[in-house]
């Protein structure tokens, strides 16, 4: 065997010697026992690696613990394998489709033949995917010819294995192995079962085979596992909690939104309610933008199709997405829109454009559509037509490091303003060693990551960089939000595009008279307001801001007798500004209070026969009970200063 040495750089640039073939766990046992022990996956120059596996060449290494997504995935990957060890060896005879981690856990889809799983089955799973992690079982993997694997599967009669190694390049086919199971995997994988403590599967679902409708619908079985029983405790907890605060649930609850099969799928409306909070929303921003110099614009819901060929969104989006819409003159067509941004360089080229014209900063609230198949639908957060909050700056490359650091300033005011504490910003750049997928200068590129570096540095965001990420026309900045129960969404999005102005031949005179492209910028705080809602209502539990709610004040007479009195108190806070209606049904008025606290309604006020006389109002605000008596003017004054303070600029 070579003995030779190898260099292996660590992330903080330092350099140790190991012999050829040493392996990512040996690498951290060299560090620390307890590094070695708590260490999961490792990447090994920009890819994943299992623990066990050789390093043969001058390498930089990551080590990823539990807490990094890589760690997470590769644990998550493994666990699969695992349950589809212990399904092999309860439902002799099955087979097996794919079983990838995903966000949160992992799934595996297979086809029982004649038999079922129920939800009553699913402990047994657990019990026996527990007995197999216990037994130490060694992730083994095996570099395999594309006519062996073939063999392999052909022989066991997978036809869904076949299906996928048909596909493969012969050199990259690789077979995992633990314990009784060997299947079809690029890894990586953990070193070996015994990490695996807790265990469940959560739920059951019907999956076409690779998506499509018209192959067989297989079984697909979710699940989750952590190193620590613990972990999975609290996780048990987080999902009840998300049950109660989802926003579907909820959004039925408060009366926000509605579905209607005679609309069509992934189509939400929006009900009064509904309607009046995003309002609100919308007002916010556009008082925002107002504030930062940007233009409002407004777009049609449709185009012809040479506009998104120009663009490239019909490339993108054309096979997948709404089909054309055929005039009756031949040979016309137009597309619903999937994206605002032709229509904005369309505006951009209706007049010349100096140096002095830049930035210019266009605005919409623009609806898009996209079909999603019907069984990705999720609620408002996956949906075929939603309004983006679209901003599209055009500006010179002098000029945007100062652009992105205005945008940055309103995604962060936009966080605290809706209590958004927890975020990161996640900056993706271009991979360096695979530069011809990207268009545009190096010059540029090189200019635009810089920019975004340093302007989330002077801004001081907590930030990672995923090399590789970037878009193919530029780099971009997006904000990982956890939610009050702990889980990420990404919300706001930044990019560079140097892909547009290019297409669109969009020029603006210079300084020095010569025409000069302009470098754009997509911008969306909110990302889309159907998404932002739904994680709005999932992170508050419904519970609004004073300023965003859209009932803030209920007012429940004792008895018929104060309805009069009732209404003049509800004029008087409507006329105020302040949301305000009247319960005014024939019951007592400890069930209207019960049913209104369940509604959300921030405060509740009750007049009676000694309000009356007194010209007062008795309060009670959500969660706090009896806040006493006070008269009318007081209580706009305090509700006034409350909402100031909520949305102070």
């Amino acid at each position: 065997m070579n003995q030779e040495m190898i260099s292996i750089t660590f992330p903080d640039g330092s350099v140790r010697q190991y012999e050829w073939g040493v392996t990512p766990y040996e690498i951290a046992n060299s560090i620390s026992p307890r590094l070695a022990a708590e260490v999961l996956a490792a990447t090994v120059n920009n890819q994943i690696y299992d623990l066990t596996r050789s390093i043969t060449a001058d390498a930089s290494i990551k080590l990823h613990k539990w807490e990094d997504k890589e760690a997470k995935s590769t644990f998550w990957h493994s666990s699969s394998h695992l349950m589809a060890e212990a399904l092999e060896q309860l439902y002799p005879g099955i087979k097996f489709g794919i079983g990838p981690s995903i966000e949160t856990g992992f799934y595996y889809d297979v086809d029982l033949g004649d038999k079922s799983i129920s939800e009553s089955d699913l402990k047994k799973i657990e019990d026996r995917m527990l007995e197999l992690a216990r037994e130490r079982q060694n992730f083994v993997r095996r570099e395999i010819s594309k006519q062996e694997a073939m063999e392999s599967y052909t022989s066991k009669g997978d036809e869904y294995k076949c299906d996928l190694i048909k596909d493969l390049e012969d050199g990259t086919i690789s077979f995992y192995t633990n314990g009784t199971f060997t299947d079809l995997c690029r890894g990586p994988h953990l070193a070996d079962t015994s990490v695996i403590k807790a265990v469940k599967l959560t739920s059951i679902a019907g999956a076409y085979w690779r998506g499509d409708e018209k192959n067989k619908m297989l079984t697909r079985i979710y699940g989750v596992t952590f190193p620590q029983k613990k972990m999975l405790d609290e996780y048990l907890v987080m999902l009840e909690e998300a049950k109660k605060r989802d926003h579907r649930k909820v959004g039925k609850e408060l009366e926000l939104f509605a579905f209607s099969q005679r609309v069509g799928q992934g189509l939400p409306l929006w009900l009064p309610k509904g309607a009046m909070l995003r309002e609100r929303l919308e007002n916010f921003l556009k008082a925002v933008q107002k504030r930062h110099g940007y233009l409002p614009v407004m777009t049609p819901h449709i185009g012809q199709k040479e506009l998104y060929v120009t663009s490239g969104h019909y490339a993108k989006y054309g096979k997948d997405s709404f089909q054309p819409i055929h005039t009756p003159q031949e040979g016309e067509e137009f597309l619903l829109k999937p994206m605002n941004c032709p229509h904005h360089c369309e505006i951009y080229k209706t007049k010349p454009r100096s140096y002095k014209d830049m930035p210019l900063r266009l605005a919409e609230f623009g609806t898009v559509y996209r079909y999603e198949q019907s069984g990705e639908l999720h609620g408002l957060t996956r949906v075929r037509g939603f309004t983006q909050d679209d901003a599209h700056i055009f500006c010179r490359p002098d000029q945007l490091k100062e652009e992105f650091i205005k945008v940055i300033d309103i995604v962060l005011y936009i966080f605290k303003t809706l209590d958004f504490k927890d975020f990161t910003a996640q900056i993706s750049l271009r991979d360096p060693d695979n530069t011809e997928k990207y268009i545009g200068s190096d010059e540029n590129w090189e200019k635009a990551e810089r920019a975004i570096i340093e302007a989330a540095e002077e801004k001081g965001l907590q930030t990672v960089v995923e090399t590789g990420e970037a878009a193919f026309y530029g780099p971009k900045l997006d904000f990982m939000v956890k939610d009050a129960i702990g889980r990420k969404w990404q919300l706001g999005t930044i990019q560079v595009d140097y892909n547009l102005p290019e297409r669109f031949e969009l020029e603006y005179v210079g300084a020095d008279d010569k025409r000069h492209r302009p470098v754009m910028i997509h911008r969306a705080p909110f990302g889309s307001m159907e998404r932002f809602v739904a994680v709005l209502i999932e992170h508050t539990g419904g519970k609004f801001p004073l300023w965003l709610t859209p009932e803030q004040v209920v007012i429940l007479p004792v008895s018929e007798k104060y309805n009069e009195y009732a209404k003049k108190v509800g004029e008087f806070l409507n006329n105020n500004d302040i949301r305000a209606s009247i319960d005014e049904r024939n019951e007592t008025i400890g069930k209207k209070i019960r049913e209104n606290e369940l509604k959300r309604v921030p405060f509740l006020l009750i007049v009676g026969e000694k309000e009356v006389e007194n010209g007062t109002i008795s309060v009670r605000r959500q969660g706090e009970g009896d806040k006493g008596e006070m008269i009318t003017q007081d209580f706009v004054a305090m509700i006034e200063k409350e909402i100031k303070e909520q949305i102070e600029y």
